[in-house]
């Protein structure tokens, strides 16, 4: 996919955002700006922004280079989190621009554009200190407060997803959110660049779960039909993914960093999948307790927050 490199301040860049920033960018010395050269067709401030101060080794953003599959990829179940430690600062700068950072998110619903941040930013620390995983739905937003999770729907074609905000930007006046690759895939304008979106904040109370909404069908038949049992079912997790990567190098390097911390006292292995996605998972669990026991282990040992999956045939 075509890339537009950021030039001037006016240029507009149609897939990814190299504006998007972390707030660590504003604390990048000023010896480590000095020592990075500009292009001859750049200013140094030019430079600096578009490499957010020396952190980001490309100048512009790219897609990765194989396809992904979403069919593969967990979708997200919105619960209540608290506030993260990082991101949360209310106002803070970037670029010399001051922002606010919202006290709830409750209620909140905004139109206008989004675009999306892939392989620049992949692997780098997001605002409120995760690491940015572009195979996964994250977005980021200047205001909302972080984590947040928000209801995304593509306006042209009706396609939605749910993403977790732990991220800030896009720092651009004509855009309202940044989305992850994978989420930009799944509402079908990561070829395009940008697409006109609609964002719902979804904030369940603490101790609820997220009921998706309904929706009501209306009966026109006059004939009484009985209604079938419903039969409840509890969907059950069996494993845990640390991470989903586009090469089969990047799995293994997790993989191994897992077993040598936890040896033979965890079962992990690589999951290749259709599209060219080596998945790293931990598991099998025998039950909900050990499952969740584990996941509190891999946080508190510094890894990444696990999704939960369910991998039973």
């Amino acid at each position: 996919m075509k890339k537009i490199l950021l030039i001037t301040g006016a240029a507009t860049i149609l897939a990814g955002c190299s504006n998007t920033q972390t707030l660590w960018n504003n604390n990048v010395s000023k010896t480590s700006r000095s020592n990075s050269s500009a292009p001859s067709n750049m200013t140094q401030a030019e430079y600096d922004k578009a490499t957010g101060g020396g952190r980001y080794t490309q100048l512009q953003d790219t897609a990765p280079v194989d396809s992904v599959n979403t069919e593969l990829l967990p979708e997200l179940t919105p619960k209540w989190e608290a506030k993260s430690r990082g991101g949360n600062k209310s106002p803070y700068e970037v670029w010399g621009e001051s922002y606010n950072v919202m006290d709830s998110a409750k209620g909140f619903v905004q139109s206008g554009t989004a675009s999306w941040y892939g392989k620049k930013f992949h692997g780098h620390t997001t605002s409120n200190g995760e690491t940015y995983d572009m195979y996964n739905y994250s977005a980021a937003h200047k205001n909302l407060p972080l984590p947040t999770y928000l209801k995304v729907t593509n306006l042209d074609n009706g396609k939605n997803v749910i993403v977790r905000v732990n991220d800030r930007g896009p720092f651009h006046s004509k855009r309202i959110i940044d989305l992850s690759y994978a989420a930009a895939v799944k509402l079908d304008y990561h070829t395009k660049g940008l697409a006109r979106v609609k964002i719902e904040a979804i904030t369940p109370q603490k101790g609820s779960s997220y009921q998706a909404p309904v929706l009501k069908t209306q009966v026109i038949t006059p004939v009484a039909i009985a209604a079938p049992a419903i039969v409840k079912s509890e969907m059950s997790f069996t494993h845990l993914q640390m991470g989903a990567y586009s090469k089969a190098s990047s799995a293994q390097a997790l993989k191994q960093k897992l077993l040598e911390e936890f040896d033979t006292s965890i079962g992990v292995f690589v999951s290749e999948q259709t599209g060219a996605l080596f998945k790293v998972m931990v598991g099998p669990f025998a039950n909900a307790q050990d499952l969740n026991a584990w996941s509190n282990k891999l946080l508190e040992q510094g890894f990444s927050k696990p999704v939960r999956v369910n991998l039973t045939p």
